[in-house]
């Protein structure tokens, strides 16, 4: 096979993957929606995965002047939610809210899933989290990254995760493989019990959510020393990125995602409305005050974008777990 052949295969193949992850041209019912639309969660109230799901729940309810429930099934690095929006019927009435790690980390964590990540779900939308602050106890003589570092070389720290597989959890595995230090990672369901245990130092430091940091930061109970996007935050403009404190390696610059999904099949008609949907709700006055506040200034990805952004980065954050080793059984 000669390279112009070869490139046709690739192309060919990658065009394949990507119709694999769009809806089908299956045709909704008329008259969709007739009943009430469950938003599944796999990840406890409190959280940002949750926040949005119900605010997004509450504008799309009211366009659509029909119910949709927010329903919280945490658990099992959110492959329970997972499961049971892969048995769902695909009518267009069960949506999941779920995290890149879920679909993609998850893959290397476990040697069994309840359902084929590739297979079962169509993609909807996806969501930019914003900035992840790393952050310590107030009290803490911690106050960078390199700080931290240099305490793990002495003795044990533990670094909570809001989830097995997640962002936190892969970036505590390399803090511990690359930098020497002794690394405990903290799995949580969720991240509202980490801020809490972290603000009455249970635990030594926790990377996740503005959402969920910010107000211990406003009350002075935590200290953030940290970011892992490229720039600073508007959101936290006096903390350094983790960049620039000389940490380089991907996982201190690795963008995740909180993403709509649904079960394969669902008509290509409603998950387009969805999308639109979910398009419509980012320019509403109460989305646009949330995504101010903490800092997610994207705008949601559509159906066909989420597909490709998926294809582009699901290798590095398989390649990036297997890396590190992460493993669960």
């Amino acid at each position: 096979m000669n390279q112009i052949q070869r490139r046709f295969v690739g192309r060919i193949a990658g065009a394949t993957a990507l119709a694999a992850l769009l809806p089908s041209a299956t045709s909704a019912q008329t008259g969709w929606p007739s009943k009430p639309i469950r938003f599944i969660v796999g990840y406890p109230a409190g959280g940002l995965a949750d926040a949005l799901a119900r605010v997004y729940a509450e504008f799309i309810g009211q366009t659509l002047s029909q119910t949709v429930v927010v329903d919280n099934k945490p658990g099992a690095a959110g492959m329970i939610a997972g499961a049971e929006v892969a048995k769902a019927a695909a009518d267009g009435y069960t949506f999941w809210f779920t995290l890149a790690g879920t679909i993609n980390q998850n893959r290397v964590l476990f040697k069994k899933m309840p359902y084929d990540p590739d297979r079962d779900f169509v993609l909807v939308s996806a969501l930019d989290p914003g900035p992840l602050p790393l952050a310590v106890n107030a009290t803490s003589s911690i106050r960078s990254l390199r700080d931290l570092v240099e305490l793990g070389r002495k003795q044990r720290v533990t670094f909570g995760n809001y989830a097995p597989g997640s962002l936190p959890h892969m970036m505590a595995q390399q803090l511990s493989a690359r930098y020497g230090m002794d690394v405990d990672a903290v799995p949580y369901k969720g991240e509202a019990a980490m801020w809490v245990d972290l603000a009455s130092g249970q635990i030594t430091t926790a990377l996740g959510s503005a959402l969920g940091v910010v107000p211990h930061l406003q009350s002075g109970k935590l200290r953030a020393i940290g970011v892992n996007t490229r720039s600073r935050s508007p959101l936290l403009p006096d903390v350094p990125t983790f960049e620039e404190q000389g940490f380089s390696d991907p996982v201190f610059v690795l963008q995740g995602w909180i993403g709509m999904l649904a079960p394969t099949n669902t008509p290509r008609d409603i998950v387009q409305r969805m999308s639109d949907l979910v398009q419509e709700a980012a320019r509403s006055p109460r989305v646009r005050e949330l995504n101010k506040t903490f800092g997610m200034g994207a705008a949601p990805w559509s159906a066909a974008e989420f597909a490709k952004m998926h294809l582009e980065t699901k290798p590095r954050w398989i390649e990036l777990a297997r890396e590190l080793n992460l493993t669960l059984d």
